[in-house]
């Protein structure tokens, strides 16, 4: 039976947020998260970027040493071979990438003002395709940028273009969010069927449909015979009105009416790490989890009307399709209201081994004390804000790993 697995975007679409952003080791926090969870991919950066490169190759060295694993790390690049070739020169030891390029007659037109045409299109991503295959990559999906407003002969030929050069994932993305899960799923299960290899969705919530398309895509692809990679981000964070949110997206997998027995996941997600990454989520972005958000919002399980109220305290199934503790929730949240020693980026090394101690993390001797908070004070510059305990954590067991994610060199 085909299977469904999550490929999560959060550092790569999410980052692209406007007004919003997130230091490198928050994002490699992010994927350490996403692994606890069972997220099968994640799209951690961006490989032609130079300021990205410390950290991708951070990330890659915790995959090598069994820490980020089983999740795959994978580059998104722009369909062109020049790409590629930045790609490989700047973090070498990259094996999976995503290669996009735009397939709609208004984006083609749009952005390209009439210098290039559809053939243009179709060999900009095979040459990118087969340059990627030459230096080594491993796995090569194709995005087909703006494919719901794509004409479906034209889609159908760039994912058979794509297949015959030998990638692995072809991903329909619903760029503006145009799609309804009827459109989605009809498109899907015809790319599934005709083109033979398995299919991935990426959904924008522009009409609010990001989560619904996401899941309906996937049956689409799925009915067609094809595994289905479902793009998400957390707490939906992403371009505009926001990508298909994890945490949702895991729900409706797991718990839902069509899903919950009719499907199969292809990695099993552990739901109980879903409240840890929200919160995390919110603070590194500064954006609160709305009250309403499924799961993990604050009123996800509070009850005020009298008829509720009585029928979870005789059941909480009467009014509750899943149990919080599911999720990690159902521990108190201690806030400080006395002293507080806080890790900043003018911290010193007395107050600092006050922080590590309440952590049960304690120093070899003073010189590797002071190692620790000068990684510390720099994570701190980056983020402005304090580290959380994962954090701080992190850097004291990875510190060679923490100062090549603090890392930046500008061009000379």
């Amino acid at each position: 039976m085909p299977a469904i697995y999550i490929v999560d975007v959060t550092n790569r679409d999410g980052v692209q947020t406007a007004k919003l952003g997130l230091s490198k080791l928050e994002k490699t926090m992010i994927n350490l998260y996403l692994n606890d969870l069972g997220v099968s991919q994640s799209e951690f950066g961006f490989p032609t970027t130079r300021h990205e490169s410390f950290y991708l190759q951070a990330n890659l060295k915790l995959a090598e040493r069994g820490v980020l694993q089983p999740i795959r790390l994978v580059g998104w690049i722009r369909a062109m071979a020049e790409d590629v070739e930045t790609t490989f020169r700047l973090v070498p030891n990259l094996r999976h990438l995503n290669l996009s390029i735009s397939t709609s007659q208004q984006m083609v037109g749009g952005k390209f003002q009439g210098r290039k045409s559809r053939e243009d299109i179709l060999k900009m991503m095979t040459d990118a395709v087969i340059a990627a295959f030459e230096r080594g990559a491993e796995s090569v999906g194709v995005n087909a940028e703006d494919a719901s407003r794509t004409d479906k002969d034209f889609l159908l030929r760039f994912a058979l273009a794509a297949k015959e050069h030998g990638v692995h994932r072809f991903r329909y993305c619903d760029t503006l969010g145009y799609d309804t899960p009827f459109t989605i799923y009809e498109s899907t299960k015809m790319l599934a069927k005709e083109v033979g290899i398995p299919i991935e969705v990426h959904c924008h919530n522009d009409l609010g449909m990001a989560v619904a398309n996401s899941i309906a895509g996937a049956k689409g692809a799925l009915d067609g015979g094809q595994d289905c990679y479902i793009n998400t981000t957390i707490n939906g964070v992403g371009e505009r009105a926001g990508n298909a949110d994890l945490v949702a997206v895991a729900l409706a997998l797991t718990k839902s009416k069509a899903f919950r027995e009719g499907y199969k996941l292809g990695m099993p997600l552990n739901l109980a790490k879903a409240w840890q990454v929200a919160r995390f989520a919110s603070y590194a972005f500064k954006v609160p989890i709305p009250l309403n958000q499924p799961g993990v919002g604050a009123n996800a399980f509070a009850h005020a009307s009298g008829i509720h109220a009585d029928g979870v305290l005789k059941d909480p199934e009467n009014y509750e399709l899943y149990d919080f503790t599911e999720l990690g929730r159902g521990e108190p949240h201690l806030v400080e209201t006395g002293r507080e020693i806080i890790s900043g980026e003018y911290s010193g090394v007395a107050g600092f081994r006050h922080i590590m101690g309440k952590m049960s993390v304690t120093f070899d001797d003073p010189a590797q004390a002071e190692q620790i908070l000068e990684l510390a004070r720099y994570a701190n510059v980056e983020a402005q804000k304090p580290l959380v305990e994962e954090e701080l954590l992190f850097i004291a067991k990875y510190p060679d790993i923490a100062r090549e994610l603090l890392t930046l060199m500008p061009l000379q």
